[in-house]
């Protein structure tokens, strides 16, 4: 292979006007939100405290009632959502068993190629190699460095390379994002295609309850991979 790029194989109580009592209230509850026990205990005091000569009026306990009513109704549904996403959260993680064996796509080919440093990347080859050519292009398209891939015969799978930033006429190319593809044809002499960022599910870990699959070498997050076909 060409200078610059090599390659090997690799097979996430009421109201109280204590100060201390209103500092630890707002340290419990730093958003003052009020709930439907809180609710409840506020008008209990208010019925407590009222004057006998002048009670409430009774529509307006029945319109606190029903606010209570409203609130606690609103509650549950906030707890009843939280829970239906959890479940469906971990239906979703579950359901990524199921992807072993496809192939999954980033979206995307490009690779970085870091400041001062060497580009390292893994291309997904379906079928032994006869020969081919891979080829590193910028921005704009253009082709900056093609490699033969004649000394890769024989072998198929994830295949790792790195790209020390030299172009084919020498210079040295600015850090920044490049495309890989690469055309081959494989030992039964049919014209292949490959690129990078796509690859066969090998296995799925599952870190905090969410699900990292296996792409290469590297374990993704699910929600980083596009397309599974």
């Amino acid at each position: 292979m060409a200078t610059g790029i090599t390659s090997n194989t690799t097979n996430q109580t009421g109201i109280t006007n204590s100060l201390n009592s209103t500092q630890n209230s707002k340290a419990k509850n730093p958003k003052a939100a009020l709930n439907k026990d809180s609710f409840m205990k506020l008008l209990l005091t208010e019925l407590k405290y009222q004057d006998p000569t002048s009670p409430m009026d009774t529509a307006k306990i029945l319109t606190q009632t029903s606010q209570l009513a409203t609130l606690e109704s609103a509650d549950n549904t906030n707890k009843t959502m939280t829970d239906l996403v959890s479940k469906l959260n971990n239906s979703v993680n579950m359901g990524a068993l199921s992807a072993i064996g496809k192939m999954a796509s980033l979206g995307s080919n490009n690779i970085t190629l870091p400041k001062n440093s060497l580009a390292k990347f893994e291309v997904y080859f379906k079928n032994p190699i006869q020969s081919g050519t891979l080829t590193i292009s910028d921005s704009q398209g253009n082709a900056v460095r093609t490699v033969s891939l004649n000394d890769q015969a024989g072998k198929n799978g994830i295949l790792a390379f790195q790209w020390d930033g030299i172009s084919d006429s020498g210079s040295k190319m600015k850090s920044g994002l490049y495309s890989v593809t690469a055309n081959y044809t494989d030992s039964s002499g049919v014209a292949q295609k490959t690129q990078f960022g796509v690859y066969p599910v090998e296995s799925v870990r599952y870190d905090q309850g969410k699900a990292l699959m296996k792409l290469g070498s590297s374990y993704i997050p699910m929600a980083r991979i596009s397309e599974f076909y």
